[in-house]
């Protein structure tokens, strides 16, 4: 507990310094303009357009996924699967793959606040992890398997959060527990970068003005994760009331679900979501992929499920098998 609390007032310490650099070396001072908005509400004085530009913590989309070589759902169908997770272990980077058919009921966790949760026609294929937090939030999906005491809600919690852009120095309440639990101080640090506060009223609304009303959802959810965990009072029932839309996307017919794509490694996976945390995954691998002497790894950490649907969510892979459940 004392090594916690010395590293926690050493990286609010560091964070409060790093954020004024940052706010005025990369937003131009747009964090000193958000008063000026409330007045004038004026998107001009925000800086939208700079704003517009951060990079996405996880910036991944179905443009991201090589359709070259996909197979339809009917590829493989007489196949009789094995568990994946009784294939021999990668240390802490997955699995080492055979040749043959394999599957896994894994945990996930959805990276996209503001839209729809899969439905049971929704196509999902592969695709890599990208963006200016992929590290971090690598790390985290690894760490939580050392970390079996973290429950699946609060690294749900603390994903969104991030996703949402979110400054360390504003964290509070159990989201601020799992980070310091499941993150190094380096990492705590890099939360800082292109991190935002909680925009007032005003200034959302004279943003969303101009905002495609494609994304207004995501954009006004994502300021209110920030000002949720800001506050210190929350539950996880709060943050899913902001980050999954009600009802469901119309799934596109020329992505149906159970859609194979071809892995860049050489072999063949497909996704199975039952809502966003739990997500069931089939792999083939083709005998000739094998070689002596060469090991193909599966480290779904690095992994995205990525809906054909730009309105449903994207859903974060983990090694962590469910069982029993």
């Amino acid at each position: 507990m004392k090594i916690q609390k010395i590293v926690l007032k050493l990286s609010l310490s560091l964070c409060f310094i790093l954020s004024t650099e940052l706010a005025t070396a990369q937003f131009g001072g747009l964090l000193n303009k958000v008063g000026k908005v409330v007045s004038s509400k004026g998107t001009q004085a925000l800086g939208l357009d700079k704003l517009l530009k951060e990079p996405e913590a996880i910036s991944t989309n179905f443009e991201d996924v090589d359709r070259n070589g996909e197979q339809m759902p009917s590829f493989q169908q007489e196949a009789t699967y094995k568990p994946l997770q009784d294939l021999p272990r990668n240390g802490n980077d997955g699995f080492i793959l055979q040749a043959g058919h394999f599957e896994m009921t894994n945990k996930s966790y959805c990276l996209k606040a503001g839209t729809h949760a899969p439905s049971s026609g929704d196509g999902y294929m592969y695709a890599p992890s990208l963006g200016k937090k992929k590290e971090v939030v690598t790390t985290i999906l690894k760490s939580a398997e050392n970390h079996p005491e973290v429950k699946q809600n609060d690294i749900q919690m603390l994903l969104w959060t991030i996703i949402a852009k979110t400054k360390f120095i504003d964290y509070a309440g159990p989201v601020k527990a799992t980070a310091l639990t499941l993150l190094t101080p380096k990492q705590l640090l890099q939360l800082e970068g292109g991190a935002l506060g909680v925009l007032p009223f005003d200034a959302m609304a004279a943003a969303k003005e101009q905002l495609p009303e494609s994304i207004q959802a995501i954009f006004e959810a994502e300021n209110n994760i920030r000002n949720l965990v800001s506050s210190g009072n929350y539950s996880y029932e709060e943050f899913e009331k902001y980050a999954i839309l009600a009802g469901m996307a119309t799934p596109r017919a020329d992505t149906p679900s159970g859609i194979w794509t071809l892995h860049p490694d050489g072999y063949y996976m497909r996704y199975f979501p039952s809502g966003y945390s739990i997500t069931r995954v089939q792999i083939y691998v083709p005998k000739e992929l094998i070689k002596e002497g060469e090991k193909i790894i599966y480290d779904a950490t690095d992994d995205i499920s990525c809906p054909a649907n730009n309105g449903s969510q994207r859903l974060a892979q983990t090694n962590e098998p469910i069982i029993n459940r």
